[in-house]
């Protein structure tokens, strides 16, 4: 027998939730893709791509922290990171 007493659904934290999932997986993308160009430095470049390869990790390490602090906009410091690797990595490779 059914009583119907389940509480209705939270759609405020049910959005907030959404868009928290959305945002983390921008700057999840845009971190891996930073990752993948930082591995083509180590691969194929010489030594001063190995030394770009790891300041730009570093970078992505600490834009990905800062993006998850900001919220909607979090993937811009990602994507201006992986903008600078990807000519480190046409410059030096």
């Amino acid at each position: 027998m059914s009583d119907n007493s389940a509480p209705a659904m939270d759609y405020e934290a049910h959005e907030r939730t959404y868009e928290g999932f959305i945002n983390f997986s921008k700057i999840g993308t845009v971190a891996v893709l930073n990752v993948m160009l930082c591995l083509i430095l180590f691969a194929f470049g010489g030594a001063a791509a190995t030394v770009f390869g790891w300041i730009m990790l570093v970078a992505t390490l600490i834009a990905t922290a800062i993006g998850m602090a900001l919220g909607e906009k979090g993937w811009v410091p990602s994507a201006v990171v992986f903008g600078l690797t990807v000519v480190i990595v046409v410059l030096t490779v």
